[in-house]
């Protein structure tokens, strides 16, 4: 088999779905596999599920529970602009910028969430009563999740 016959082989494999390739001709013997770290793990899940299938359990929820616990409304929610980390407080002994039960207006500081070592102060949107925080202290924060939530 010549090498260029093995490159074309390669690139038929890397196109298609198969995951591995071998060849036999004549007294040449080529193997080609596709090497993906996650490959194993998810072929192996479902043969051990399928060997030893799980005990299926059944949950039931009463209608009278599901009525005695409606949804609340917690509010509108103040969502993180950027990924970094969530103080709620200027400085590690200092009294946090807000509690639940606080009266808040437009502007006022809510917390700090550092990002590549900048301290980006987040301010209330709107005023409003904190009804819910979502986070603590020193917790790693994503972009778009709820930090607060207002009433």
């Amino acid at each position: 088999m010549k090498i260029e016959e093995i490159k074309e082989l390669i690139q038929a494999l890397e196109q298609s779905s198969l995951t591995s390739l071998e060849i036999n001709q004549g007294d040449t013997s080529v193997k080609l596999e596709k090497n993906y770290v996650t490959a194993p793990v998810l072929q192996a899940a479902p043969a051990v599920e399928a060997a030893h299938p799980a005990p299926q359990t059944v949950q039931t929820v009463s209608p009278a529970k599901e009525e005695s616990a409606p949804a609340q409304p917690k509010g509108t929610a103040v969502s993180c602009p950027l990924v970094g980390v969530f103080y709620a407080a200027p400085a590690p002994n200092d009294a946090p910028f807000v509690t639940v039960g606080d009266t808040v207006k437009k502007g006022d500081v809510l917390c700090i969430v550092e990002a590549m070592k900048l301290m980006n102060e987040i301010t209330a949107e709107q005023d409003g009563v904190i009804t819910e925080i979502c986070v603590e202290n020193g917790q790693v924060v994503e972009y778009g999740q709820p930090l607060f939530y207002l009433a």
